[in-house]
């Protein structure tokens, strides 16, 4: 009855031209045959009545070719040692492919599993003889998991599912914030004073975190009835992140590095402030220069082209962007103990402490959890390096926020007339008065 169900789901789902995770394009003879199989994706498996559903352009070709699908579990570390015959014959499911519409249900998943999707045929295993000249067979594939009541409708793979609702609740605080503190934040800026540049670094960040959770909204939100999704905006989702992880490297390298090579030769009335020299200034941009091509490189060395997240580190240059970020925090503790170890104010030491709670969760908290991820299950590793990393930057950022907008401990520490800070409780209760 399961299997029944099934198939009629998949029919009125194709009937209407819905999908989930879909996968459009050729069957090559001579890809199979020089791969031992073709690669044509991998999805996750969970509970009862995952299905896959196969379309196939032209059904005459696939029988004159023996076209079928193989599928496996993603635990068999030894398919590449194998011969042809004994790889093909490692499948745990073949689908011949013979008619217009193939619909193949998915067994009992215990607990979430890979499963690999490979295409072969008659032509895969022959060494000797050359491939017949036959046309690529064209398909469109179609992939899910059962939802809550138990129907093949799902259209996210299991290592990706609640990311949808993360980033709607995402948006939703963004704008609830937004509402309550940006004409606040507004007219500090327009006042300007001693913090101008660095509020402004501060609000582009969070205003390009903003546009990338939106981005991967919209990607996904797509995605859920289509199983394609929107691909461009899930890249200038990366995008916007990406400058936005840039510009806090650049604001955070600049204020540190500045302040302790100007120190010597400025007045220390003003802690943090954006000292440029050519030193901080070559160090502070050789530091982006050098996450934002290792970021680049992270993007584009991933195989098959699909949108992911960056957080998710499985290439050398995602665990060389990993080693960079521990190497500016140490870099950024030595500046900030250089800075404390001779600072004899309580209020001060307060301030550069407080200073480096947000750094160092700005720049470990990728680390850490990519470490802490490894006690996870496979599905649930990406999703929690990716909703901590944004949830950890945003704390970070409401630390710097707070620090620098305080009304009460930068206002001491600075020794700045209250008058040229924003939202001071002097300057409050002097409007009261009047």
């Amino acid at each position: 009855m399961s299997r029944l169900s099934a198939a009629l789901a998949a029919g009125l789902l194709l009937s209407l031209e819905a999908s989930g995770k879909t996968v459009r394009g050729l069957f090559r003879s001579e890809a199979a045959r020089q791969q031992h199989g073709q690669f044509i994706t991998k999805f996750m498996y969970q509970g009862r009545n995952g299905l896959l559903a196969c379309r196939l352009d032209n059904p005459a070709l696939a029988v004159e070719k023996e076209a079928r699908l193989l599928l496996y579990r993603d635990m068999e570390p030894d398919l590449d040692n194998l011969s042809c015959s004994q790889r093909l014959g490692k499948a745990q499911i073949a689908v011949p492919l013979s008619q217009e519409e193939r619909n193949q249900t998915i067994p009992l998943q215990p607990s979430p599993t890979a499963w690999q999707v490979l295409y072969a045929d008659r032509y895969t295993c022959e060494e000797s003889s050359a491939t017949p000249s036959y046309a690529d067979l064209g398909f469109t594939l179609l992939l899910f998991n059962p939802d809550s009541a138990g129907n093949p409708l799902d259209h996210f793979s299991a290592e990706e599912a609640g990311l949808h609702s993360f980033y709607f609740l995402l948006l939703l605080a963004y704008f609830v914030a937004c509402c309550i503190y940006v004409q606040p934040l507004h007219q500090a800026l327009r006042k300007g004073g001693p913090m101008h540049t660095v509020l402004k670094v501060l609000t582009t960040a969070l205003a390009l975190q903003g546009c990338s959770a939106l981005c991967n909204y919209i990607h996904l939100a797509r995605y859920s009835r289509d199983g394609t999704g929107i691909p461009v905006m899930g890249s200038l989702a990366e995008f916007w992140d990406m400058v936005s992880q840039v510009s806090m490297l650049y604001m955070l390298l600049s204020l540190c590095v500045g302040w302790t090579l100007s120190r010597g030769r400025k007045p220390q009335s003003r802690p943090l402030q954006w000292e440029r020299s050519p030193a901080s200034t070559a160090v502070a941009v050789g530091g982006v220069v050098t996450q934002g091509g290792l970021l680049l490189w992270e993007q584009y060395s991933e195989s098959g082209g699909e949108h992911h997240s960056y957080h998710a580190q499985q290439s050398l240059a995602g665990v060389l962007l990993l080693v960079l970020r521990v190497g500016l925090s140490l870099l950024l503790a030595s500046v900030l103990y250089q800075i404390t170890s001779t600072e004899r104010s309580t209020l001060k030491r307060d301030f550069y402490l407080c200073f480096a709670k947000g750094c160092f969760l700005w720049f470990l908290c990728h680390p850490v959890l990519f470490l802490a991820s490894a006690v996870f299950n496979d599905h649930q590793r990406e999703k929690v390096v990716t909703i901590g990393v944004i949830l950890c930057q945003s704390i970070s950022m409401v630390i710097l926020y707070q620090l620098f907008l305080s009304r009460s401990l930068y206002w001491e520490v600075s020794s700045l007339s209250s008058v040229s800070l924003p939202l001071t409780m002097s300057r409050t209760n002097h409007r009261g008065r009047l």
